[in-house]
């Protein structure tokens, strides 16, 4: 069999993308590419020549992905902040956006000894598992009321866990009930959340309409459902000088804000865009005593 170059497999892949309509061709393929091959996107330029099984295998994931599977289900791993954890079908995939969001509150936790984190509407696991990554020393608490993402949750954690990082505490609950981990209130530093909040009825892509859970994805209140219990929920278990950061739609630019300064109890709050320019996500503190 005659080796073929990986170049011109993943412009044929790039090709066969773009005209399906995915969003980002050029990177899919790759990394569709690295995956078939078992390396890191980077060292792709490193392998010029490929026997005729891998680039038939390249095809057949290209194929799946032009009929909009999500790339994170096709390689079985989503990344956020240090971290990859398992996705699949039943759970919502972490994005990119909210890389951003994980920021700003592993900075907040600078300086801070054993910090108490919580991560309200966990799904994967992913935030909660990236703080106990990079904050080996705080006390991480994740919550969510879907019984199959807490099982992907409880997956990554102990895969986690496995590894060496701090085990995280999962919990199953309703970001709407008023006593949910009643026992940290005025005790939590930074309280993390990336809930439901597309306005029910928007249009999205396949990729979230065909295998994105919906109720991870949609909320009622044109969107703002979810997040009045979120931020009902913060300012309630947040210390003072502690930290709150919230993603939401990209409509929300101004409702979100107001709703987070009409809870008097929380302070210097500011509004914050993602990685295209659009309003992403919302921060805030609470007031010290």
């Amino acid at each position: 069999m005659k080796r073929q170059p990986l170049r011109l497999a993943i412009i044929e892949a790039t090709r066969i993308l773009e005209e399906a309509g995915v969003s980002s061709p050029r990177f899919d393929a790759e990394l569709l590419a690295a995956h078939v091959l078992g390396v890191e996107r980077s060292r792709l330029p490193m392998i010029p020549l490929v026997d005729p099984p891998v680039v038939d295998a390249i095809g057949q994931l290209v194929a799946q992905r032009a009929k909009r599977v999500p790339l994170q289900h096709l390689t079985g791993w989503a990344a956020l902040g240090h971290i990859t954890v398992d996705v699949g079908a039943g759970v919502f995939i972490p994005r990119p956006e909210t890389e951003l969001l994980l920021e700003w509150g592993l900075k907040l936790l600078r300086g801070r000894e054993f910090p108490v984190v919580v991560d309200l509407c966990t799904g994967s696991g992913a935030l909660a598992l990236a703080v106990a990554h990079a904050v080996p020393d705080a006390v991480v608490y994740a919550v969510d009321i879907d019984s199959q993402a807490l099982a992907w949750a409880r997956h990554n954690a102990d895969a986690r866990a496995a590894e060496g990082d701090t085990p995280i505490r999962l919990y199953s609950g309703d970001i709407a009930d008023s006593t949910l981990f009643a026992e940290l209130d005025g005790l939590v530093d930074l309280v993390l959340c990336n809930p439901p909040y597309v306005p029910e009825g928007t249009p999205v892509p396949p990729e979230v309409s065909d295998y994105d859970p919906a109720r991870a994805v949609f909320a009622a209140e044109s969107g703002l459902a979810a997040i009045r219990h979120a931020l009902a929920v913060s300012a309630r278990l947040l210390r003072p000088g502690g930290g709150l950061a919230i993603e939401h739609d990209d409509t929300h630019g101004a409702a979100v804000p107001a709703l987070v300064r009409a809870r008097r109890v929380l302070t210097d709050v500011e509004g914050h865009l993602d990685l295209t320019g659009r309003p992403r996500y919302v921060t805030a503190r609470r007031v010290q005593d």
